[in-house]
Formats: structure tokens, sequence, C-alpha cells
């Protein structure tokens, strides 16, 4: 464990200080937060690339840590060396003087980030809970993700799963995103056990992702109130689920207080019901581990955009590498001091770093706007094997911010939509007369349609926009496919997924039979209404300024489309795009919170009542991971060591046939198995259905059960109550094989070929 420890611990000092190169005036927090972050993701692809070549050995961990710790090599530079100093004692020294005598400030923002991250560490040391009773979650939506979770890890750790298969469907190309179960393979190989490797890498995202979420708010508003609650709006999102905590107050013969002792599982998402706008960290960012590394990295990038926007407007076309801006430079300063506040950045120590004296350096590493949107497009680069869906928000967004904030970019929108209607048409009229997508899809017609979108993008973006916009954009996504086409392609590459399963028109999303309007009032409370008063609201001027807005606009789209099309098999699947609207629009509505606090007495006392009604229902379902003594158990002592004994009597990319379950302890092991759980394997877009009956043939010990396992190649077979509890189980059929472990009532056979 230390070994993993120290590694995580260098990874994110080398992001840290890869801030130096490109993000001028970040303050040492927000530098250690980006770095985690983005230190960990280039670290997992790095090391992935090399275990496809050499394996996930020491010498391939050796070399991706070397490499991704190179920017270490910025502190040979003389100038950088003495501004990073300059950061770390500055902080020291504000440290010892807030301890001595602290400021209000310097003690909310203690408290803040002190409570959250205990808080952090309170929840994410319940996603895996090993006792020597088993293995559990104390997190029911956990119940189904952790098992897969930890089938990834252990096959990149201990089953050699290079190139990758899918760990619950042997013999098909793995493209769920798997960056993130990656790195926690890494930290198992440097002597953390599964559950320690999991946490680790948890709570630094999640640190970091707290971080950055409240640094970008800050640079956008330079509102301190709204910057500090635009996390917790965020992290503690919900709607009016709180309410049912009266009504099961009213069930519960102890009342309220009764309902708070044994709180239930969840007040945003509930089962067979249209309460489906999960909680950020009950549904998202605990069980679907892809999420924590892909939303940290996207705001990342969001930072980086404005910051580069803003910078590049306010003092004319940004400085190159074929020299300065001609904008004459009392413009320049007027303009900054104007925008930005140059006097309030000066005083703003808790947000601004030192100046450097940075001697001798590089053109291209000097900190500009160009710098900062390469590397936003490097660190979107990283998402294609971390987050898909946040990959295509990201690209999508970003096309649309660089047309949006630009007054031709109507025009240009208008003119990509015809052309593309029209090659539809032409291509395929069905696609049209049916309104059906998936005739797109099966007609493999989806892909003139995102060709044909990329394309227009492509010429709007070189067409209409000003030289230093055009620079700006084009070196982004330049640096960003560079990274991402390769991963693309590779993971697309002989896929098995069914295109088809992800997309058809859906309406309202999971709106069940409640009419969409109220089920997005009922599931998002007062948000919607207080983003609504944002952008309307007006004094001197309005709350939202233009570029904000503007801004802020394109993200509507993660809104709107998810409210048409469903984007993958589960409909529910489609919040990985919807959350990205509400992350948006969070600092939008804790600017009218802040507004509201700063007017007065009883403003402030709305400002606090609004809060709660915003936060209360995904607050309750933090505490009810926090809180709640309840356990889910995933397996018991006798499967946790029969996952050894699998390990152990077999080779590392052996096929094991198990039932179709989601917690077999052969997940433990790292094998490949031929068949997980169904729901799964059909969120994934593959089709499943013949080899799920074909197994069940060979638990029958149909005649045709040897040749399924011989088709298949299964070079192991599970017996034990799973199989029993979920299909008959032919015990004369087995008894021809010979039986090389066994624990409890689980046995292995192994299958002769």
């Amino acid at each position: 464990m230390i070994l993993a420890l120290v590694l995580a611990l260098v990874i994110t000092a080398a992001g840290a200080l890869a801030t130096y190169v490109y993000d001028e005036g970040a303050s040492l927090g927000a530098r250690l937060c980006t770095g985690a972050c983005t230190g960990l993701a280039a670290f997992g692809l790095i090391g992935f690339v090399l275990a496809l070549l050499l394996g996930l050995t020491p010498l391939s961990i050796a070399v991706a840590t070397a490499i991704a710790a190179s920017p270490f090599i910025l502190l040979v530079d003389s100038g950088r060396r003495e501004q990073i100093v300059s950061d770390v004692a500055a902080n020291i020294d504000a440290l010892r003087r807030a301890a001595v005598h602290p400021t209000g400030p310097q003690i909310v923002y203690f408290l803040y980030y002190a409570l959250g991250a205990a808080l952090i560490w309170l929840i994410f040391d319940r996603a895996m809970i090993v006792k020597p009773e088993g293995i559990y979650t104390g997190v029911l939506n956990n119940f189904g993700d952790l098992p897969f979770h930890l089938s990834v890890v252990t096959g990149f750790a201990f089953g050699n799963n290079y190139p990758p298969e899918d760990p619950t469907y042997a013999g098909v190309r793995f493209t769920y995103p798997f960056l993130t179960d990656f790195i926690s393979a890494v930290f198992v190989r440097c002597g953390a056990d599964l559950r320690d490797s999991l946490f680790l890498e948890n709570f630094l995202l999640a640190v970091g992702f707290l971080g950055v979420l409240h640094r970008w708010a800050w640079e956008m508003l330079r509102d301190r109130v709204a910057a500090l609650l635009t996390p917790l709006l965020v992290i503690l999102n919900g709607g009016f689920g709180w309410v049912l905590l009266y009504w099961e107050a009213g069930k519960n013969e102890h009342g309220l207080i009764g309902v708070i002792k044994h709180l239930p599982a969840s007040f945003t998402v509930i089962p067979e019901s249209t309460w489906r706008w999960g909680n950020a960290v009950s549904s998202l960012l605990l069980p679907q581990r892809g999420i924590l590394l892909g939303l940290p990295l996207a705001v990342i990038v969001l930072t980086q955009w404005w910051l580069a926007i803003r910078e590049a407007e306010n003092g004319g076309p940004p400085t190159t590498n074929d020299g300065p801006s001609k904008a004459p430079a009392q413009k320049q300063k007027e303009r900054r001091q104007r925008d930005w506040g140059a006097q309030k950045l000066k005083n703003a120590g808790a947000h601004q770093s030192r100046p450097a004296n940075r001697g001798f350096v590089l053109p291209f590493l000097r900190p500009s706007p160009m710098a900062r949107m390469i590397a936003a497009g490097l660190i979107a680069g990283l998402l294609p094997l971390t987050h898909a869906h946040t990959f295509v928000v990201v690209v999508g967004v970003g096309g649309c911010i660089a047309l949006w904030m630009n007054g031709r970019a109507w025009g240009a929108v208008l003119a990509v939509a015809v052309v593309l209607l029209v090659v539809i048409r032409i291509a395929y009229p069905g696609a049209m007369s049916d309104f059906n997508i998936n005739v797109l899809v099966n007609s493999g017609l989806i892909k003139v349609v995102v060709v044909t979108l990329g394309i227009g993008l492509v010429i709007a973006l070189w067409f209409l926009l000003e030289r230093w916009q055009r620079r700006l954009w084009f070196s982004f996504f330049i640096a960003a496919l560079i990274i991402a086409v390769p991963q693309i392609l590779w993971s697309t590459s002989g896929s098995a997924v069914k295109a088809a399963n992800f997309f058809a028109w859906e309406f309202g999303w999971d709106h069940g039979k409640d009419n969409p309007v109220w089920f997005w009032f009922k599931n998002t409370g007062l948000f919607v209404p207080l983003l609504v008063i944002a952008i309307l609201w007006r004094g001197k001027d309005y709350l939202v300024s233009r570029p904000l807005l503007l801004f802020y606009l394109p993200f509507t789209l993660c809104f709107i489309v998810p409210n048409m099309v469903k984007m993958a098999p589960w409909i529910w699947d489609n919040i990985k795009v919807l959350f990205y609207w509400w992350v948006a629009s969070a600092p939008l509505v804790a600017l009218v919170l802040s507004r509201l606090w700063h007017s007065g007495k009883w403003q402030r006392t709305l400002a606090v009542g609004l809060f709660a009604c915003l936060t209360l229902a995904g607050a309750l379902d933090v505490a009810s991971i926090v809180l709640r003594s309840g356990e889910y158990q995933l397996f018991d002592p006798y499967g946790v060591k029969f996952g050894e004994v699998v390990k152990e009597k077999t080779e590392p990319r052996s096929t094991v046939v198990h039932a179709p379950v989601h917690n077999t302890p052969v997940f433990l092991s790292g094998r490949r198995s031929l068949m997980g759980y169904p729901g799964h394997i059909w969120t994934h877009g593959l089709v499943f259905s013949d080899r799920e009956s074909e197994i069940k043939r060979i638990y029958a010990g149909a005649p045709d059960a040897e040749n399924i396992l011989k088709k298949y190649q299964v070079d192991f077979a599970v017996v034990g109550p799973l199989e029993k509890m979920v299909m008959p189980v032919n015990e004369q059929f087995f008894s021809r094989f010979e039986k090389v472990g066994q624990s409890g009532e689980y046995r292995l056979y192994k299958i002769a070929r």
C-alpha cells in the first residue's frame, strides 16, 4: 500500500507542476487538485499503452511513472523553480498566520475543505467493506456496479487482459471506458489490496473534483459565496424528493425521528417510480467510477476555455510565437482593468499565486491563452477511454461555444442543419418519413451524419471566427484529436457493440407516465426556476453577463438532446450527458443565492431556505450512505476464498463458465467470464440471448453441452450455490470433469478439450 500511495502522490505532484506551463495565476491548492486528476489520467493512459506492449509488469509501471513524472524537469529552469518555491513558502506562511490569527474567510475555507475531505473519506470508505464474513458495500446503488468494476480491475491486475476483452463477456473487445479501473489495477500491482486501490483513487479524484469545481466557479463569477455554493449544488443535487421524508414520518410509529434514525437508501432515485434524477454522489460518482475521473477533467477543460477566451478578448489577439499582439498596449491595459478588476485580483491572495521571474523559458512553454487551449485539448484527449460520454460533451460543447460566441454563428448552425437534412433525405428517405433514428443507425447512415456535422463544424469555425479565435479553437481541437483519435479507432475496431441498441427517439427522458414538465419540476425542484431568474435578473446590469451567458448557452444542448433521443440501451444512462447541463447551470443558480445573501436580512433568510430546498434531497442521500448501518453482501467468505482458488488453479487468460449473475466469485480472480450479468452486458450494447441460453444448456447437461464448451473454448466451470439458485444443474454431467478446487459449496472443474 505504501508504494501505491507514494506513486499516487508523485503523479499528483507531477500534474501540479505541469500547470505552471499553462495555468498562470492558479493557487497552489487549485494546482494540486488539477494535478491529481490530470496526472492520474495521463499516467493511466501511458501505463495502458505500455501494458499492451509489455504487460502490467514492474518495468511497464516504472516506465509509465517516469514518463508521467516528466513535468519534474521544469524544476531545472531557475525561474520556474523560484516560482514554485515561492508558492509553497507563501502557502506555508499563510497557514502559519491563519493558525495564529485566523480571519473569517480563512476559517470558512478551512472548514469547507476539511469537512469536505472528511465527508468524502466517509462516503468512499463505505464503497467496499471487507469483513471476515465477506465483501460488502454500504451503498445500494453500488450493489450491481462494484462486482463489475472488481472484474475489470482484477482482469488487468491478475488476468493479463491485454488487449482487453470484456471481462464479463469473453471473446468480445472491451469498449466500456476502463481507464479508472486500470489505474486501480496498477495500485494493486504496487501492493495495495482491492479495497485500498479503489479507495485511494476515489478519494484523490473526489477531493480534486471539489477543488476544480470551486476554482471554475470563482474564475467565472468572481463571487466568493457563489464559488463556495457551486460545488455543493453539484454534489448535493436533488429535487423535491425530500418531501418523502415527511410521508415516511407519517407512516413511522416514531415519526420523523424514527425515519432519520433509519433513513431510506435514496430520496432521489426510487425504483418503480418517476423519481429519477439521481444524486451525484450516490448515483454517479461512487458507483460509476469512469465519470468520477471524467467530470473533473471536463471542469478543468472548461476552466481553461473560459480563462483563455477572456484573456484573449480583454487583451486583444493573444500573444503567439510570431510576435506580440498588435493591439495598443493602453487599450489592453484598460480592458484588463475594466473586465477583470486588476486590483481585486491583486488582493485575492487565496486565489492568485505570486508572479514569477521566470528567467529563460522556451516560447512555447510560456503561459498564454494559446497554451491554455493546447493544454485543454490534451486533457480532453484523455477522455475517450476514461468516460466516452464526457468526451462527446466536451467536443460538442466546445464547437458550439466557439460558434455561439461569434455573432455569425446562427447562420452557420442553420446552414449545417440544412445540409445535414438534405444528405439524410437523399441517402435514405425512409429515415425522414418514418422519423426513425434506428433507420439511420442500422443503415450505417449515422456515419454520414457524424461526418457531415464534423465537416460543417470545421468549415464554420474556419470561415466565421476571427483569426485569433480560430487559432485558439483549432489549437484545442487539434491537440484533443491527436490524443483521442487513436483511442477511438483502437476501441471501436472489431467491436461487437450494436450501435442500434443505443439510439432511439425518446421524449422527456425517463419520465414514465408523468407529464415531462411536472417530471422535471418534481425531480429538480426549484433549480430550473432559479436558473431562469438568474438569466433574467437585471439591476443596473444583468446578473449574468453577456460573455457568461454565451458561454453557458451551449450547455443547454446537454439538456435538450437527452430529452429527445435515447443515447444508451438503458434510457436512464442519458444522465451521463444531462448532468453536464446541471454542472454548467449550478454557478448561475449559486449567483442568485449569493445576490440574495448580500441583499438584506430577509433576503439572506430566503437564500438559506432556497439552498436547503435545492440540496436537502441530495444531502439525505449522502447522509444515508454515511449514517446508515445497512450493508449489502456481495461475496460470502467461501466466495472470497474461492476467488483465490480460481486465481491459483487457472492460467491468467483462462475462460470460466459460471452462473450469469453480477456477483460471481470468479470476478475476484481476474479470469475471463463466459458471461456475467445480462443487465451489464445489455447496457454495453451487446447481444447476449444466444450465449445465455447456451450456458443454461451446459448446466442442464444437454446433449450439445460439450460442443458448446468447445465452441467457446471454455477452460473451467464453476458449480456452486449461485448456479443452483438461477438454473437447474446436472451434477452427473459435471462429475465427468476433474475437480481442481473447492471452497464451501463452490467447486471448480477443469474442462478437458
